[in-house]
C-alpha cells in the first residue's frame, strides 16, 4: 500500500534503468529489488549499491513488485521520499547498508 501512495506521490522510481539512475543521483532512500530478478538486472542495481549506505531488501516476486506499485512486473524500485524510505523501512525491518546478497532468498 505504501508502496502505491509512493509512486502516486512522485516519490518512487520503478525500473532498473530508473533506479539506477536515482542511486547514481542520491535520490534514492530506499533500494527494493524482486526475489526472482535476473542477476543481469539485479547486478546493475547491487554495483551501485555497493559503497553506499542505502538500505535496501528484497520483496517478493517481479510481478508482485509490479503490482504494489501498479505497474507490469518489475526487478527493482527506488524510494525517493524520504518519508515514504522510512516508513517503509520501518515495516520491512531494513537497516541502512545492509547487504543485499546476504538476504537474497
Amino acid at each position: 500500500m505504501l508502496l502505491g501512495l509512493a509512486r502516486r506521490a512522485g516519490a518512487l522510481e520503478s525500473g532498473t534503468g530508473s533506479t539506477q539512475r536515482a542511486v547514481r543521483d542520491g535520490r534514492a532512500r530506499l533500494v527494493l529489488l524482486a526475489q526472482d530478478a535476473s542477476d543481469v538486472q539485479r547486478e546493475k542495481v547491487l554495483k551501485l549499491l555497493r559503497y553506499r549506505e542505502t538500505p535496501r531488501a528484497y520483496l517478493g516476486s517481479r510481478a508482485e513488485l509490479g503490482a504494489a506499485v501498479g505497474s507490469a512486473p518489475l526487478s527493482a524500485v527506488a524510494v525517493t521520499g524520504e518519508h515514504f524510505a522510512r516508513q517503509l523501512a520501518r515495516q520491512l525491518a531494513v537497516s541502512k547498508g545492509v547487504n543485499a546478497e546476504t538476504e537474497r532468498r
